[in-house]
């Protein structure tokens, strides 16, 4: 069974299994040095879920929320502090995007309040955050703490946004999105050299965040 009409090959469904070809191809490549070949297959997964978006006719903050994140994601599969902050400054646009796009479809901040629950995955998300910047700010430089700051703020505001939406996929999605970008500081930051986990970490940190990004825009395409 195919999530769009047709078969395997209506254009949709063929989008979608290129971009999951994509991911799954730069997944067996963590752990080499960087391509050129290793750039395009993670930029591809991404970029593949903006065009499925255009064919289906769906919100166009999501396509600029998934180029964002593409862009980003060309950045982070090349070494260096200048390609980090390039792509952080692209998740921050992606992330800025995504809280509009959320507030827009969702059923208003209200619901936070109304509905407990809301309220307590809300609280739960401020003091991981909290945690996290507190583990992070000695092993950083100062030239990095503003932009990890400003991107942890981001992340935080796209959680709760998400979280006036009624959709399971959606929010699913961004809590992946959220617990990948967690993982990632770890695995950059706090975890040595040569620690042995840094394998595991890696897959983990791109299984979640491609999954992440997939589950909201099923949800969106298809909910």
């Amino acid at each position: 069974m195919m999530p769009f009409p047709g078969g395997i090959d209506a254009n949709a469904n063929a989008t979608l299994l290129f971009s999951l070809a994509a991911a799954v191809i730069y997944a067996f490549s963590l752990g080499m040095p960087p391509r050129l070949s290793q750039s395009a297959a993670r930029t591809l997964a991404v970029a593949m879920l903006a065009v499925l978006v255009v064919q289906q006719g769906g919100p166009w903050l999501l396509v600029a929320a998934l180029g964002a994140s593409a862009v980003g994601d060309a950045f982070l599969s090349r070494d260096g502090e200048k390609a980090f902050l390039g792509g952080t400054a692209s998740f921050l646009a992606a992330h800025g995007l995504y809280v509009v796009l959320f507030l827009r479809a969702g059923g208003g901040l209200g619901l936070l309040s109304a509905e407990p629950w809301r309220a307590a995955i809300v609280l739960a998300m401020i003091v991981s955050a909290l945690a996290m910047l507190f583990a992070l700010w000695r092993r950083i430089g100062p030239a990095l703490r503003l932009p990890i700051g400003i991107h942890a703020a981001a992340l935080l505001g796209m959680g709760i946004a998400a979280l006036t939406l009624n959709s399971v996929g959606v929010v699913g999605g961004v809590v992946l999105l959220i617990l990948s970008d967690g993982l990632h500081a770890v695995e950059k930051f706090l975890l040595p050299a040569i620690s042995p986990h840094r394998i595991w970490v890696r897959h983990a940190v791109w299984a979640l965040y491609y999954v992440g990004q997939l589950a909201i825009t099923l949800g969106f395409l298809l909910g």
